[in-house]
């Protein structure tokens, strides 16, 4: 549990950095906690509120952070952080960037060493 959020904790740390690499682990964990607070939130939200506030307070609050680390994650198998645009293409944009963030680290490449 402590290195989930030591990643979720790294991914704020730089939240504006959109160059260099991050590891699938540091994507993912960050996507699962994510999702996790969203959920909390939500619940939170229709049962106090009706609506979604809160929900969408953290979801304008995770937006760069969140493009910041899906660029370094593309960066990481090579790709430039803009093909995170092809995720405006209906379901097929978002399965090839599922597909990519999932995809293992390539070797030194020109965004960066390899990260172990």
């Amino acid at each position: 549990m402590n290195e989930i959020l030591n990643y979720y904790i790294k991914a704020w740390q730089n939240y504006a950095n959109f160059n260099g690499r991050a590891t699938r682990a540091e994507f993912w964990y960050f996507v699962l906690v994510n999702f996790i607070i969203s959920l909390i939130l939500n619940f939170i939200d229709f049962g106090l509120f009706g609506g979604a506030i809160l929900g969408t307070i953290y979801a304008l609050a995770v937006l760069i952070p969140s493009l910041a680390i899906g660029a370094r994650r593309l960066h990481d198998i090579g790709k430039s952080g803009w093909w995170q645009l092809i995720g405006l293409i209906p379901i097929i944009g978002a399965i090839v960037l599922i597909i990519w963030w999932a995809t293992p680290s390539k070797e030194d490449n020109i965004y960066g060493p390899k990260i172990a």
